[in-house]
Order: C-alpha cells, then sequence, then structure tokens
C-alpha cells in the first residue's frame, strides 16, 4: 500500500497476455498424442487459470493535511491574536501612565498654586487688618468661621446640585463622569472650574476692600477653594485614581468615603450618595451599611494584592 497525492484512489489491472482473444488460426488439427501436442496440459492449465489482479490502492492524505492546515491556520491566528492583544494592552498602559502623570502635575500645580496664594492672601488681608495696632477681632473672626461654614456648606451645596442639576437638567455634562474616560480630562471637569469662578472673585473682593463684609467674603472664598483641593484628591485621586494620593488611601474614613462614592456610580441605591464626604452617612440612611461594608473589605483585598 503506497500514499500519494493523487486526488482519488487508483486501481490497476495487469493481465495475463493467454487471456487475449482467442486465436483464429487456420491451421489444420493436431492430434492428441501428437508429439507435437506434448506440452498440451500445460497450456490448457494455463488457459484455465484465473486472471491475475493486481490492485493499487493510492491513498490521499487531502483531508488530513487540510485538517492539519486548518489547525495550523488557527494556531498561527490565536498567535497574531495575543500580539495585538499585548501590544493593545501595552498602548493601553503607557496612555493610562500619561493621562495619570498629567492629571498629577495639573493637581499638584494647581494645589500649589492655589494653596501660596491662599497662604500669601491671607498674610496680607490680615497685616493690613492690623495696622496702625488696632486689630478687628470681629472681621477676624467672622473670615475664619465663614472659611470653615463654607467648606462644610459646599458638601451640602455638592448633594444638592448633584442630585438636582448633574444628574438631571446637566446630566449630557456630568455623563462623561459615569463613562471610561478617554483621555487625562472629561467635560465633567467644566464644574470643578464653575465653582472655582465665584471663589476666585469672593477671595479677590475680600482681598482689595476693609471690612466686615469683605472679611466674611475673603472667609467663604476661602472655604470654597479648601472644599475643592480636598474635593480633588480625595474624588479624583482616591476613588477614580486619577494619580497616586499616599498615605490618604489608608485613611479608614476616606476608605469609607471612596467605597462609598464608587456605590454611587454602581447605582444600587438610586445613585445615593450623592455627596462625597457625607457619602457613607447618606449610605446608611437608605440601609446601604452592609454594601458599604463589602466594598471596603474588597477596596482593602485589592490594596493588598489579595
Amino acid at each position: 500500500m503506497a500514499a500519494g497525492s493523487a486526488s482519488s484512489p487508483t486501481i490497476c489491472f495487469k493481465h495475463n497476455p493467454v487471456l487475449g482473444p482467442k486465436p483464429t488460426s487456420t491451421s489444420p488439427p493436431v492430434l492428441l498424442f501428437s508429439p507435437l501436442t506434448r506440452n498440451f496440459g500445460e497450456i490448457n492449465l494455463r488457459c484455465r487459470r484465473k486472471p491475475k489482479l493486481t490492485v493499487c490502492f493510492v491513498l490521499e492524505n487531502e483531508k488530513l493535511n487540510t485538517q492539519s492546515e486548518i489547525i495550523e491556520a488557527k494556531e498561527i491566528e490565536v498567535k497574531i491574536e495575543e500580539q495585538s492583544s499585548a501590544a493593545r494592552l501595552a498602548e493601553k498602559l503607557a496612555r493610562k501612565r500619561s493621562e495619570r502623570f498629567t492629571y498629577l502635575v495639573a493637581a499638584v500645580m494647581s494645589s500649589l498654586g492655589i494653596t501660596s496664594m491662599a497662604v500669601l492672601a491671607i498674610y496680607y488681608r490680615f497685616s493690613w487688618q492690623m495696622e496702625g495696632g488696632e486689630v478687628s477681632f470681629s472681621e477676624m473672626f467672622g473670615t475664619f468661621a465663614l472659611s470653615f461654614g463654607a467648606a462644610v456648606g459646599m458638601e451640602f451645596w455638592a448633594i444638592w446640585a448633584h442630585r438636582a442639576l448633574w444628574h438631571d437638567s446637566l446630566w449630557h455634562m456630568h455623563e462623561s463622569h459615569h463613562k471610561p474616560r478617554e483621555g487625562a480630562f472629561e467635560l465633567n471637569d467644566v464644574f470643578a472650574i464653575t465653582n472655582a469662578v465665584p471663589a476666585i472673585a469672593l477671595l479677590a473682593y475680600g482681598f482689595f476692600n476693609k471690612g466686615l463684609i469683605p472679611g466674611l467674603c475673603f472667609g467663604a472664598g476661602l472655604g470654597i477653594t479648601v472644599f475643592g483641593m480636598a474635593y480633588m484628591f480625595v474624588h479624583d485621586g482616591l476613588v477614580h485614581k486619577r494619580f497616586p494620593v499616599g498615605p490618604i488611601a489608608n485613611v479608614p474614613y476616606f476608605r469609607r468615603i471612596a467605597a462609598a462614592h464608587q456605590l454611587h456610580h454602581s447605582e444600587k441605591f438610586n445613585g445615593v450618595p450623592y455627596g462625597l464626604f457625607l457619602g457613607p452617612k447618606e449610605l446608611e440612611e437608605v440601609g446601604g451599611n452592609e454594601e458599604l461594608e463589602k466594598e471596603v473589605n474588597r477596596r482593602i483585598k485589592n490594596s493588598k494584592g489579595l
């Protein structure tokens, strides 16, 4: 049995010459016992033998070859896909690192710039108040009190605005925050700028004018600024990991804040919590403590690499 490349099995027949057409000789008959017929029996025996039939099977391996080629092609395709996936993953990781670095630079520069400006403004504001040896304690107390009050009040403003505006009439802008981000920034970042505008205006008015009312405005602008910086580091850095925040991630209450805000994005409680720093309290009011603890434990395991 031989293997070949023929497209179908081949059968070969071999015939004995004695099986050819019966001779039509016109020679006279020969006697049975004549010396001329001494080989008659042998000839007759040969004539009675069955024809020799040789069958040659040429088996094709086209089907097996085709299957082997398909398997090889699939293996090559899988390898190419794996290489493409690895390349895409490497590109995505590089892009993410670039985005995180870009946002980190923006966060640090803005924080340093705002902090330095705020410190200088506070120094000159109060040194200006104490010129001539007279200290306006009411103005000074009002400035500090409103700074704290504005920072706390911004959380309640954020809760209301988040529910009534960002998830309602301004959803077309806030929606970018609930989708995978492409790039270092998103349309939702516009809200941070809109909150910065009144803060800068209040600080400027309070800085260039004397009196109780300018002092209160200065304090309000300072409180909004402090809240904005804290919101950026906790919300953007800790929760959404847009840049590294260092030891802030290990503070237990900040970890609960991050877990609560993550539940806001899961929409398990119809969007609650809408606030950030009071997020755990909002979840407690709607019976979300169990889910909050699960999310906290999940984040702890992820941070430890378990």
